[in-house]
């Protein structure tokens, strides 16, 4: 498929401080992209870079082909942008405040009529159309930034936490809006709900110190890992000495312990037998074992290197 993003080499840096480390990498049109990391890794510079929002020190960036330094007008407006703080207007309307968005890209009033209608309307934010937008929920202002970075009918959006501290009820309704128009437009986007992000993606880029240390879709992701399970079992009195005896077993995996409950990862569910023979002697109180997922990827067992 033809590409939506390209970058060449792309870095930048803070004070001395590389954030993004000669990045290359494309994004393939209409596709949905989740990055993930721990915070402070460089998530949200990126993103910056990919909506214009900030140039790189070095590298290139290429909107459908387009040099985005070189192309400045033509590629701003192929890119729509949702920063993660919310950056409204407080004085003026939500209305106004969009409107203010479609009148900078010269969108046509019947265009702004029609979209605003229809955005507003999946986004369930009709209602608050004249209030001013300082005196709304953050749901509320975060799904008119979305509307705003959609009133120019962009090619591509970048979304910083689209979903972040929003309750229940508007992650769902900006998750409608984001699934009907997903594959009519390429979707990029960061978010620390690791359960968001797998149910909706196509591809992770998984981001650390300024590179991207793993690239596909959560299944290839996971590869690595899908002969394992995690383990918890609650003991009755889990001693220092019985810690230390469970922790030795050679089927047990990266082990640790909260209190009386011991965690622990292995390849097959046998291993629980195991720790039967190792522990007969004392009370176990409940065990949970399941297969892993993104968020036991994304530990620093895992994402270090792997269980191996």
């Amino acid at each position: 498929m033809e590409a939506s993003i390209t970058l060449k080499k792309v870095g930048k840096k803070i004070d001395d401080k590389t954030i993004v480390a000669g990045l290359t990498f494309g994004i393939e049109r209409g596709s949905l992209v989740a990055i993930i990391g721990a915070n402070d890794t460089g998530k949200s510079t990126l993103l910056r870079l990919l909506s214009g929002t900030e140039k790189p020190d070095y590298g290139s960036i290429f909107i459908h082909g387009l040099d985005m330094q070189k192309r400045k007008r033509k590629t701003r407006r192929l890119v729509g942008f949702l920063p993660n703080e919310t950056d409204l207007d407080p004085w003026l309307t939500i209305e106004q405040n969009i409107r203010f968005s479609a009148l900078l890209y010269n969108v046509s009033d019947h265009d702004y009529r029609s979209r605003l209608q229809s955005f507003s309307k999946i986004l369930g934010i009709e209602d608050f159309f004249h209030e001013i937008s300082s005196n709304v929920s953050y749901g509320i202002q975060k799904r008119a930034m979305l509307v705003r970075a959609l009133i120019h009918d962009p090619e591509i959006l970048v979304l910083d936490e689209p979903t972040g501290f929003m309750d229940a009820p508007s992650s769902r309704l900006t998750w409608d809006l984001l699934k009907k128009i997903k594959g009519e437009k390429s979707i990029i986007y960061v978010s620390n709900s690791l359960a968001e992000v797998e149910q909706a993606h196509d591809r992770i880029l998984v981001f650390k110190d300024g590179r991207i240390i793993m690239d596909g879709n959560l299944d290839k992701l996971l590869e690595s890992t899908l002969d394992y399970h995690q383990f918890q079992i609650e003991f009755e009195n889990l001693s220092d000495e019985l810690y230390k005896s469970l922790s030795n077993i050679a089927t047990v995996v990266s082990p640790s312990r909260i209190n009386n409950i011991f965690h622990f990862y292995g390849r097959e569910r046998n291993v629980f037998f195991d720790i039967v023979r190792a522990a007969s002697e004392n009370y176990m109180i409940d065990l949970n074992v399941k297969k892993l997922g993104l968020g036991d990827l994304m530990d620093s067992e895992f994402a270090g290197g792997g269980l191996d």
